[in-house]
């Protein structure tokens, strides 16, 4: 269980509470309006009204207390810029930031964010794979490079191995978990059968995947 303040409560910022409620984390929600915050009240721990560009009102949230700090907010891009930057100059362990488009990205990067998530970006990406490869169960994109799969098994595996298809020595791509029968698998070893109806989850560089599971 991770302590996280949220900061933001538009679509996106109430999705994130939702689903962080879900997995059992201690959520601070803040935005200025009332009426969103009122909204998340169900689902996160504590909340505040307050304006998260001035440094007094987050100064009194404790913001070195918090395991991570989330910057959801996506439509005003100064207000963001702002928080982040007033967020890692007081001291937050780890700082998320949405952005929007490519130029907001680097300047989140550049002024204090740890890390950048492009739900739009993610999507749209997501959504052209699942036209053009309908075998692709789902999709977790991990940086401009690189991604998850999970894919079902091609059926020329079936009946082997993991040794003996060995994708991580012909595409560079490593095989982390395997669901059979409804059950996730994560230790998996180099004996481990595959057989039909299960899927994998494949970790690599998007053009690996691709070639390995010809996408």
């Amino acid at each position: 269980m991770k302590s996280i303040l949220l900061i933001g409560l538009g679509r996106f910022g109430k999705h994130i509470a939702l689903n962080l409620n879900q997995m059992g984390h201690q959520v601070m929600a803040v935005d200025y309006d009332e009426e969103k915050v009122n909204e998340v009240l169900p689902f996160v721990t504590s909340a505040q009204i307050g304006d998260s560009t001035n440094a007094d009102f987050l100064e009194s949230l404790g913001i070195r207390n918090y395991d991570v700090c989330i910057v959801a907010i996506g439509n005003d891009f100064q207000s963001s810029l702002e928080t982040t930057s007033l967020l890692k100059e007081m001291g937050a362990k780890m700082v998320i930031s949405r952005a929007s488009r490519d130029v907001q990205e680097k300047f989140l990067l550049r002024n204090g964010a740890d890390k950048v998530v492009y739900p739009e970006k993610q999507m749209a990406k997501w959504t052209a794979l699942r036209c053009s490869a309908s075998n692709i169960l789902d999709f977790v994109e991990l940086d401009n490079e690189h991604a998850m799969l999970e894919v079902p098994v091609p059926h020329d595996w079936i009946g082997k191995s993991i040794g003996q298809i060995d994708v991580r020595k012909k595409y560079n791509v490593n095989i982390i978990g395997l669901k059979k029968n409804g059950k996730l698998l994560f230790s998996i070893t180099a004996d481990q059968m595959l057989d039909a109806g299960d899927s994998l989850f494949a970790l690599g560089k998007d053009k690996d995947l691709q070639k390995c599971f010809r996408l």
